[in-house]
């Protein structure tokens, strides 16, 4: 979570970010490790401090971006994997919500290990799914948080703080599950187009 002030460049951050994990995931794989790891930390380090001060909820957030990018990019084989897991556990939630709740915690984590198994064994053609959707998603709660979605309104109602939930803050429409499937799919095509045009060019 983060000051409500802050969340055009967050917003800008989430649209950028998906856009280049979207449609260059696999090239730049170690820019979108630190890309991930640095919104995850900040996400992680501004919760943990909660609704305090904005200078204090910034550095918290900066101090574990820094860490979370730091870590990512050092460990990529630990990246790869939780990747995986992380597409895992969309899928998941994706699926369980029309039934409502919550997914229970067993299929949550089952998700999660078949995921990171997968991205180990086929680690080039999970990279591209996984960045493309994870990438377009992104880019979706992006643009949603930077028009106003759900989840800057939510923030504005609790005090100042701009909380990103990846699930809610994109309005549940058709129009979003067919527009993130379809910018998905075409991040796929141009990295796969990518990857074949960096093997051709490597053979001559």
């Amino acid at each position: 979570m983060l000051p409500l002030s802050f969340h055009v460049p967050a917003s800008v951050v989430l649209l950028v970010g998906g856009a280049i994990a979207c449609f260059g995931g696999y090239r730049l794989f170690r820019l979108v490790l630190a890309v991930y790891g640095f919104i995850l930390g900040a996400l992680l380090g501004s919760s943990m401090v909660g609704a305090g001060e904005a200078w204090m909820v910034l550095a918290a957030a900066v101090a574990g971006g820094t860490v979370g990018a730091l870590a990512l990019m050092a460990g990529y084989v630990v990246g790869v994997a939780l990747l995986g897991a992380g597409v895992g556990v969309l899928i998941v939630n994706l699926a369980w919500k029309p039934f409502g709740g919550e997914p229970h915690i067993a299929a949550l984590v089952l998700a999660a290990a078949v995921g990171g198994f997968a991205a180990l064994s086929f680690q080039r053609y999970v990279i591209i799914v996984g960045t493309a959707f994870g990438g377009a998603w992104t880019m979706l709660v992006g643009a949603a948080a930077l028009l106003g979605g759900r989840g800057a309104k939510a923030g504005t109602a609790a005090g100042d703080i701009w909380a990103v939930y990846p699930d809610t803050a994109v309005p549940d429409r058709l129009w979003v599950l067919v527009g993130w499937v379809g910018i998905s799919l075409v991040g796929m095509y141009v990295q796969l187009h990518a990857a074949r045009s960096g093997s051709s060019r490597k053979k001559k």
